[in-house]
């Protein structure tokens, strides 16, 4: 998958954010185009090791040498280790977030063998064992990074009322890649 060019990334947010100072971009008022820093990879695989997982490399590769969000499709990518709400302030997907971090949820095997489009009526939280949440699109629609089973390494939405939950990706790096090209 090779490396990230950091600053080639951090160069075109920082475009991004110039062509859009009211942040009027979908998202760009919640990640306000700013990346955090790098994780060390020592954290990235304390992370593994504790959730009994491998990230995808290209994923893994993004938050140790680009940045651990949140500058990203959606309304920004989750951090892997921190919850990224400012001190004293909600945020709406904190239980999405703290539910992937339970005990076994990231290793469980992914349970779809294929797309479920269309409107599923099952809870996501039965659909998503072996995920992790990338990105919030609004309005319960989740991005999440398949981690287990033949999807690995995928980036699948996850509308559970309307959409299903279905591709969009073949992987993070083409994820966030086009986020980063779209003007």
């Amino acid at each position: 998958m090779g490396s990230w060019d950091e600053d080639g990334v951090r160069a075109r947010i920082r475009q991004m954010a110039a062509g859009d100072p009211k942040r009027l971009r979908f998202g760009a008022d919640t990640h306000r185009y700013e990346l955090a820093p790098r994780l060390p990879k020592a954290e990235i695989r304390a992370f593994e090791e504790a959730h009994g997982i491998e990230l995808p490399s290209a994923y893994r590769s993004f938050v140790a040498e680009v940045g651990n969000g949140p500058a990203g499709p959606g309304h920004g990518l989750m951090p892997l280790t921190a919850p990224r709400p400012q001190a004293g302030e909600e945020w709406a997907v904190d239980d999405e977030w703290e539910e992937d971090r339970l005990p076994g949820r990231l290793a469980a095997p992914f349970p779809l063998t294929e797309p479920l489009p269309g409107r599923t009526g099952t809870p996501a939280g039965e659909l998503t064992s072996g995920t992790l949440m990338l990105a919030e699109e609004g309005c319960g629609i989740f991005l999440r990074l398949i981690l287990t089973g033949p999807h690995a390494g995928e980036v699948w939405q996850i509308d559970p009322d309307w959409g299903g939950f279905v591709p969009v990706s073949p992987g993070f790096r083409t994820w966030y890649t086009q986020w980063l090209q779209h003007p």
